[in-house]
């Protein structure tokens, strides 16, 4: 089989499944595994550059969803070299990659034979289960229920450890200007690791809140996790925004691409790391994690 993945989430899900060598076209911001880009068609590029800020990427994804105007677009010719006979995409969220409406038309442009896959899980449970279905139609049925199931036995283990400990107030920063509250699947993260989210939306989009409401909402601790960003850059936009939150609150970085907003296996590894340091049940991940203050 001949895969295209359109996110970085389903690119790191057909690696897990063990089927790199069935991957012919990604996009520039899949990542992981490291060199995954390496060789293969680059399909859909970003819209973004590393000298804007969030404030100049929140205003330009204003001011083109606000005018109706895609933020990627498909390489035709890219996508008709990969030859795919399935396409994984997503209508989850436009500011993410190209939805689903986009490539269905460039498949019937190209007139390509290909099977386009909507992934579009909105809780941890639905991650899981999105393994599932991608491993379904990739013909590798036993690989995917054999992953989700030591997945679930880490998400057990850590709800068996925690089960007994108070809970934490725990507020994810998805977004620092303006700021937003955590949505989709990121509260369910939070609850799995033992922690009480706040100001927060399980299963629903993000949306912005104020400085003021997330004080009132009292948090124990402050997870910055930007969307799209890593740990070195968390770590400097959780400096940056420090003297806005809570003096009592715990303030850590956290590399949301690797642990938190993508969609994939990693979740759990975001569990983990919260639960370190939500509960003490195991060493604080420095990879993917940094205290602030």
């Amino acid at each position: 089989m001949r895969i295209v993945s359109l996110l970085p989430s389903t690119t790191e899900i057909v690696c897990d499944l063990g089927l790199s060598h069935e991957l012919f076209g990604v996009t520039v911001e899949c990542n992981w595994p490291a060199g995954v880009r390496d060789g293969r068609e680059i399909v859909v590029g970003t819209f973004t550059d590393p000298s804007m800020s969030p404030a100049d990427i929140d205003a330009i994804v204003r001011q083109r969803v606000d005018a109706g105007l895609d933020l990627y677009t498909l390489d035709d010719a890219a996508l008709a070299r990969c030859r795919p006979d399935l396409i994984l995409s997503q209508d989850l969220c436009r500011v993410c990659a190209v939805a689903s409406g986009d490539v269905e038309a460039a498949v019937e442009r190209l007139a390509c034979a290909a099977v386009v896959l909507q992934i579009d899980p909105q809780s941890l449970h639905e991650v899981l289960e999105s393994i599932n279905t991608i491993a379904c139609a990739a013909g590798v049925a036993q690989r995917g229920a054999d992953l989700v199931a030591s997945l679930h036995r880490r998400l057990t283990h850590v709800a068996t450890r925690v089960a007994q400990k108070p809970r934490k107030r725990v507020f994810v920063l998805e977004w620092i200007d303006p700021p937003f509250g955590a949505g989709h699947w990121v509260p369910d993260i939070v609850v799995a690791a033992g922690g009480e989210p706040v100001v927060a939306r399980p299963g629903e989009k993000s949306i912005p809140t104020t400085w003021a409401e997330i004080a009132t909402s009292a948090p124990d601790v402050v997870l910055v996790s930007p969307c799209g960003y890593g740990l070195d850059a968390a770590a400097t936009q959780a400096q940056a925004i420090e003297h806005l939150l809570p003096n009592a609150c715990e303030v850590w970085a956290i590399d949301a691409d690797a642990v938190m907003v993508r969609p994939g296996a990693r979740l759990v590894d975001g569990v983990e790391a919260i639960a370190s340091i939500l509960h003490g049940i195991s060493d604080v991940p420095q990879h993917v994690l940094r205290r602030i203050r």
